[in-house]
């Protein structure tokens, strides 16, 4: 290697360890897969082993659940309402009211199955539901943190009919990385809960 060579040399490894000293690495952002969210239409729920309706997704598909622990549910008007696009589910729960005692007792069921959420969950968010023309009273449970179902809801007449519904994503995201779907399956619930009439007349 000539004398010529040795010096430029000399000068590019300067250079680059020079450049490596101010070089500071910085974190990519965290990405999250692209979410295709469906349109929102609606349609009539109206299945026969149902004392109620309502309006429900058009991209959901009612599945009825005829076991709950190798038993058979409280009711046959159990059913999981399926959003496989978005990979969640409305778990659906409908018990008959025989009396001011067994309504005590479901009032008291749903805030406990809300409140076992107490310890991942940041802020549990009470929203009352009242809809007197249509016999409609409730509460909707918005539970902020890193829990197994942020959206939680019961409605009832208080004399015969008591519905409870819970949300559950069937992935193991971060809260924040789910955050978008979370507020989309929001406003399907929120619109169940606007829609939904006894049909026990």
């Amino acid at each position: 290697m000539t004398a010529i060579q040795k010096l430029g040399l000399g000068v590019v490894l300067t250079f680059l360890a020079f450049s490596c000293e101010d070089f500071v690495p910085v974190p990519k952002p965290r990405a999250y897969p692209r979410v295709i969210f469906p349109e929102k239409k609606y349609q009539p729920f109206d299945e026969s082993y149902c004392r109620f309706s309502f309006e429900m997704p058009q991209y959901a598909r009612i599945e009825q659940d005829t076991t709950y622990f190798d038993k058979r549910p409280d009711s046959d008007c159990w059913f999981n309402m399926n959003v496989p696009a978005l990979n969640a589910q409305i778990h659906c729960s409908y018990y008959p009211v025989t009396g001011r005692q067994r309504f005590d007792e479901l009032v008291q069921d749903a805030f406990t199955m809300a409140q076992k959420h107490n310890i991942k969950a940041n802020y549990i968010e009470e929203i009352p539901v009242h809809r007197t023309a249509d016999r409609v009273h409730g509460i909707i449970f918005n539970i902020e943190g890193a829990t197994a179902s942020s959206y939680q809801f019961f409605v009832t007449d208080s004399t015969k009919n008591f519905l409870r519904g819970a949300l559950y994503f069937h992935t193991q995201s971060r809260p924040d990385s789910i955050a978008p779907v979370l507020n989309f399956m929001r406003q399907d619930i929120d619109k169940m809960v606007a829609t939904l009439k006894w049909s026990d007349e």
